[in-house]
């Protein structure tokens, strides 16, 4: 029985992407080269960094450019294409004047959107959260057997997101990032305690190289609910890739209910 027809079980893919700035349609190229050599698995769950489209770049005139139609258009034909389900980070048009949502959207292997869940914590230090709209809310989605909620870079850094998640029945977490070299051992290590302390797959999936004003560490991680890395990818461009099965979840969550032991009267 193949992946495809067995929902316990899922392939998934990671591409750690080196961004062109500003360039759409050279890193709608590089996704689809990057692919060339794989044979994506149908059914499967293929995941793109932050803003691939454009680099992390804060400048919404440029960003907003014939969006959302463009960058969505080509994630609709890439998960037709490859019949698998798409999560990739863009930018949205915000009800704030001249601000933007940074989302994660979601695209079924029928090339129809899900979801689209704007990153919930903007970062100051590099003043996201004067151009980029917060969002409020954390969200889940069914696919196949699995619950998998999507955030956002900065938000790895704030463990009751997470939490939130589990109260909501989430057992994948996928974190799509613009993550600095500088601070690449936080995103590795953060990864790997979400992954213990919730008892759930992560999977980050990172940028790499240069540009004008950040160099980004890639070392994108697919990491089992035990904390233990299955698949990482490096500081180069590159496709990880793993497989997440349910019954990993259920059995460790059987053996050890740390999750029933959440306290929630605590003031």
């Amino acid at each position: 029985m193949g992946f495809s027809s067995n929902p316990e079980k899922m392939k998934v893919y990671g591409i750690q992407l080196q961004s062109e700035w500003e360039n759409k349609d050279e890193n709608f190229r590089r996704v689809d080269t990057l692919l060339e050599n794989y044979k994506i698995e149908k059914n499967s769950l293929l995941i793109l960094p932050e803003m691939f489209a454009t680099g992390f770049c804060l400048e919404t005139n440029k960003t907003l450019l014939n969006e959302p139609q463009k960058t969505e258009n080509y994630l609709y034909n890439l998960s037709k294409d490859k019949e698998c389900w798409v999560i990739a980070g863009m930018t949205q048009p915000s009800e704030q004047k001249g601000e933007a949502y940074n989302c994660a959207v979601t695209f079924t292997p029928n090339g129809e959107k899900v979801l689209c869940t704007p990153k919930i914590h903007t970062i100051p230090i590099l003043g996201e959260d004067k151009v980029h709209t917060k969002g409020s809310t954390v969200e889940n989605f069914k696919l196949n057997s699995f619950f998998v909620t999507p955030l956002i870079c900065y938000d790895l850094r704030f463990p009751e997101a997470f939490r939130l998640a589990i109260t909501k029945g989430t057992d994948v977490f996928i974190i799509i990032a613009c993550w600095p070299q500088s601070r690449i051992e936080h995103w590795t290590t953060l990864l790997q305690a979400r992954a213990i302390e919730n008892q759930s797959y992560v999977i980050g999936v990172n940028s790499v190289g240069k540009e004008p004003n950040m160099k980004y560490g890639g070392r994108s991680l697919i990491i089992d609910p035990t904390g233990k890395v299955l698949a990482d990818g490096g500081e180069s461009e590159s496709v990880i890739e793993g497989i997440i099965e349910k019954r990993i979840i259920e059995s460790l969550r059987q053996k050890f209910p740390v999750l029933n032991d959440i306290r929630t009267d605590l003031s």
